[in-house]
C-alpha cells in the first residue's frame, strides 16, 4: 500500500520577505530563465508587469498563477502608490515583457521610490539583450555605452551620434526592423570606418550576428528587410591612424555623402587628427 511522503518543515521553501523583486526574464527562449527566478515567482505576492498576456504566457511555462497588475510606461503616480503600498507587507515581483527591467523598460521611478521608503529592493539577474549582443559581436567589451534607442527623427539621431562620436567605447543602441537601414546611414556618415554588428532574434529559431560597415550591412538589409528585435552595436575609434592613407580612406568614405567640412570634422572625432589639416586635404581629394 502506497503511502504519501511528507514534507520536513526544513524542506519548505523559505517565504520571501516582503518588499521589491526585480526578475529578469528571458529575452525569447524560455529555457534561458534562471531556477531562481521560477522560485520567486512561484513563492511572491503578486506581479507587476508590463503586458498581462506576455507575462501570462511565462507563468503557463512555469506552472504558476498569479495576480498580474499592469505597470507599464503609461503608468503613473498612482499604479506606484498601489505598488508601494503592497510591498509594506507582500512580496512583489517586477518584471518586462522580456530580458531585464529598467533596461529601456519600465521601473526606474518605482525602484527609485520603493528605495527612499525604505523598502527592501532585490534584483535577480538573467537574460540581457545588450549583453548578450555584446558578447557574440566580437567588439571590444573592455568599455561600453549603452544608448538605449536612437532617435527616430534623422537631425536628432545624427546630433545624439555626433555627442558620442570621441567616446573609445563600444555603442550600444536597441532599433526596431524598420528604421534599421535609416540608423546604418547615419552611423556611416556620423562615425565613418567603424566596423557595426546588427544582433537580432537573440536566443530565438533564426538568431543572427552579422557584421560588416555599416554601408555594408545598409546594403545587405535593404536587400533582406530584417524582421524581429535588434540590437545595433558600433566598435570603438581607431586608436590612431598610422597613415596619410588610412585617413585618406575615411575622408573618401565620409565625402561620399557630405560636403568636404563635414567630412573633416567627423574624421577629426573618429581620429583624433586636426581638423583644418583634414579640411584642406579633403579639398584636395574631391578635385582630383
Amino acid at each position: 500500500m502506497g503511502h504519501k511522503r511528507r514534507v520536513n518543515d526544513a524542506e519548505r521553501p523559505e517565504p520571501l520577505s516582503p518588499g521589491l523583486y526585480i526578475a529578469a526574464t528571458p529575452i525569447g527562449n524560455l529555457g534561458d530563465i534562471t531556477k531562481r527566478v521560477a522560485d520567486v515567482l512561484a513563492q511572491c505576492d503578486a506581479i507587476a508587469c508590463e503586458d498581462t498576456r506576455v507575462t501570462a504566457k511565462l507563468l503557463r511555462h512555469l506552472g504558476v498563477s498569479k495576480p498580474l497588475w499592469r505597470y507599464d510606461d503609461h503608468s503613473g503616480a498612482k499604479d506606484r502608490e498601489r505598488l508601494l503600498e503592497a510591498m509594506q507587507h507582500q512580496a512583489i515581483v517586477l518584471v518586462s515583457d522580456a530580458g531585464t527591467p529598467l533596461v529601456s523598460d519600465p521601473g526606474y521611478r518605482l525602484v527609485r521610490e520603493a528605495r527612499a521608503a525604505g523598502i527592501a529592493v532585490t534584483s535577480l539577474p538573467g537574460p540581457s539583450a545588450p549583453i548578450m549582443a555584446l558578447t557574440l559581436a566580437g567588439l571590444p567589451s573592455d568599455r561600453f555605452l549603452f544608448g538605449g534607442f536612437l532617435p527616430s527623427k534623422e537631425k536628432a539621431r545624427r546630433e545624439a551620434l555626433e555627442v558620442l562620436a570621441g567616446l573609445r567605447a563600444t555603442l550600444v543602441f536597441f532599433e526596431t526592423a524598420p528604421r534599421l537601414a535609416r540608423s546604418l546611414g547615419a552611423i556611416g556618415e556620423v562615425l565613418p570606418g567603424r566596423e557595426v554588428a546588427v544582433a537580432r532574434e537573440l536566443t530565438k529559431l533564426h538568431e543572427e550576428c552579422r557584421s560588416g560597415s555599416a554601408q555594408e550591412l545598409a546594403a545587405h538589409y535593404e536587400a533582406h528587410p530584417p524582421k524581429g528585435e535588434i540590437v545595433l552595436l558600433v566598435g570603438p575609434p581607431a586608436e590612431q591612424v598610422s597613415s596619410e592613407a588610412d585617413a585618406d580612406s575615411l575622408l573618401r568614405e565620409a565625402l561620399q555623402t557630405q560636403k568636404a567640412s563635414q567630412a573633416a570634422a567627423q574624421v577629426a572625432k573618429a581620429t583624433g587628427l586636426d581638423r583644418k589639416v583634414l579640411y584642406a586635404r579633403a579639398m584636395e581629394l574631391r578635385g582630383a
